[in-house]
């Protein structure tokens, strides 16, 4: 049975979304997520003959990782713009702490605070509910992309073959993956005001007094 904290967080994330809608809130909502592409990511199908001596040749394992992290929504598509500043010549450990120190250490976030004063509001996914984020179905089209045109596996040419993708997107797949969530988000919404009307209350009465007598009377016996 699905866990009700989960339940109520998800309630709670599409009643904020749907009334932002209703409320035709003009600010655009931002996806905002990470993923990661292998150096020898390629389709799951690949064309060989029973020799196995004419085909790509995929190499084995997955090679080295491309970490992606971005931003967008159905009105600009990506955002290109951010304010963190880093340097190219930062290894990945540098970076994960620099990320790491932008992270609000408690449940109150100062980052909240700071957007509602510019005008934004932050609104967190449920735990377990990508399908709710736009941006996933971006990065499936971006890594069907690379997929599809790896051919060397070598690992400067995944590099390009992923800003080749992630240049490819256009904000009109943007609107279709958002309008897809949103649909979602509202249709998933309704389903919640459903379920609490054909559950039926299951009440749980404890008397404290039977317990103590039930122990009195086994020490007796």
């Amino acid at each position: 049975m699905e866990r009700n904290d989960i339940v109520a967080m998800r309630v709670k994330f599409l009643r904020k979304m749907c009334n932002l809608r209703q409320n035709n809130d003009t600010r655009p909502v931002v996806y905002l997520d990470e993923t990661w592409v292998n150096q020898n990511h390629s389709r799951g199908q690949i064309w060989k003959n029973a020799q196995n001596t004419e085909g790509l040749k995929e190499p084995t394992g997955k090679g080295g990782r491309l970490l992606i992290c971005h931003a967008g929504s159905r009105k600009f598509g990506f955002v290109n713009e951010n304010g963190v500043d880093f340097s190219p010549l930062e290894t990945l450990s540098e970076l994960r702490e620099r990320v790491k120190s932008l992270i609000p250490k408690e449940k109150k976030y100062e980052l909240d605070e700071i957007a509602l004063q510019i005008g934004h509001e932050i609104v967190r996914l449920p735990p377990y509910h990508c399908q709710y984020n736009a941006i996933e179905l971006i990065w499936a089209q971006v890594k069907g992309e690379v997929a599809k045109n790896n051919t060397t596996f070598k690992f400067d040419d995944v590099e390009k073959l992923l800003n080749d993708a992630l240049n490819s997107v256009t904000v009109d797949n943007w609107k279709k993956c958002t309008d897809h969530c949103h649909n979602l988000q509202e249709e998933d919404f309704i389903k919640e005001g459903i379920r609490d009307e054909i559950l039926t209350p299951i009440i749980l009465t404890i008397n404290s007094d039977d317990s103590n007598d039930s122990e009195s009377d086994s020490e007796e016996s």
